[in-house]
């Protein structure tokens, strides 16, 4: 027995020493546990709304303050033309568009009764009603205020509130998934299977007979990730097929275009896992790094699941460096809203220079491993 406890405290010893399995014993189950438990929020915070003000008035001016004020809101943007607040709408600059018409200040003087028309970026449906009913209640709320300052009584007036859903009118929830579904596979195919690709050659000892032939560094790294960047463009293919064909999802823009940014993308991921490769030491360690460090952000980070504006601001900056959160971002303007590239350039272009920048990294920690 007395042998038996010795060897036990040995293990715990060794077990102390080790880093990377307390890392994964402890430090991943903790940062998961952080992530769902700050991400995990249903109620709308801080959402970028966009007034449209036909009317021009104090009483309106005053409810856009009050839009303004709510924790529920930020204001984006305050126009005169519809046109402009629904490109707005299409841009993702803001996912509510409340209406004034130019007779509302009229209208309400005259027997309390107000038209009101909410249009909401309807590409999430989950956020979507919720969204709608507190826009709703703020200006609701904010009525009845004035309503009861100039002596018109404490009842509430009477709202007709016309909601219209953009780019998703009847809430379908594939609108929602299909695009986080590609992101989430390109992840899956590119990232992580690339993450074990050099440190399988390195467990494996072959690592060295690449190293003897005449093959250059990164001809071996292009090597590794050509396969996997055939598979990803075909289960792009595949996707798409199916989100038209089995789920009627549309493509209202550009098809190129979106196989265009869908390549792009899987470079990203693809160069993401090998830079992940290069650092891991054995498979086990590139398989878990992957699913930690890129899988939980690309669900929950990402605004696939849940809303960015509601998360702290620590986790709605940190959302910035995650890939998928631009993609996204991609995918949902060019399938859903028909935007173009004059709309999409500036996450392409953040995916340009993450994709740079993870390359040159690869490559650049592939050398010093060499040396």
């Amino acid at each position: 027995m007395r042998t038996f406890f010795g060897f036990v405290r040995k293990e715990f010893f060794h077990l102390g020493r080790d880093r990377r399995t307390l890392v994964v014993l402890f430090g991943i189950p903790l940062m998961q546990m952080l992530l769902f438990g700050f991400a995990l929020r249903n109620e709308v915070k801080d959402t970028p709304v966009a007034v449209v003000d036909l009317s021009g008035d104090p009483l309106t001016r005053r409810l856009a303050s009050a839009l303004e004020a709510s924790e529920s809101f930020r204001l984006a943007a305050t126009v005169r033309n519809l046109d402009e607040g629904k490109k707005l709408l299409a841009e993702s600059k803001a996912k509510v568009l409340v209406v004034f018409a130019e007779d509302f200040s009229e209208h309400f003087g005259r027997d309390g009764r107000a038209e009101v028309e909410i249009l909401t970026d309807g590409s999430d449906p989950n956020s979507a009603r919720t969204r709608v009913a507190y826009a709703n209640g703020v200006v609701q709320q904010e009525l009845a205020a004035v309503a009861r300052e100039s002596g018109k009584g404490a009842g509430a007036p009477h709202i007709e509130a016309a909601t219209r859903m953009r780019f998703n009118p009847s809430l379908e929830s594939t609108y929602l998934f299909v695009p986080g579904v590609m992101a989430l596979v390109l992840t899956l195919v590119s990232a992580l299977m690339t993450s074990v690709t050099i440190t399988r050659e390195k467990e494996l000892g072959t690592m060295e007979v690449l190293l003897v032939s005449p093959l250059r560094p990164f001809q071996i790294i292009v090597g590794k990730v050509v396969p996997y960047l055939g598979l990803s463009f075909l289960n792009v293919l595949i996707i798409l097929g199916l989100s038209r064909f089995a789920f009627g999802v549309p493509i209202v823009g550009n098809v190129f275009l979106l196989i265009a940014e869908s390549v792009l993308y899987i470079v990203c991921a693809l160069s993401l896992g090998v830079l992940v490769s290069t650092r891991a030491e054995t498979q086990q360690a590139a398989t878990t790094g992957s699913l930690s460090g890129l899988m939980f952000p690309t669900m929950l980070l990402s605004g696939f699941i849940f809303p960015l504006e509601s998360m702290p601001r620590v986790l709605y900056w940190l959302s910035h460096i995650v890939p998928a959160r631009w993609f996204l971002v991609i995918v949902r303007g060019i399938m859903l809203k028909g935007v173009g590239i004059a709309e999409l350039w500036p996450q392409t272009l953040i995916l340009a220079a993450m994709t740079t920048f993870f390359l040159l990294a690869s490559v650049r920690n592939f050398h010093i491993r060499l040396e």
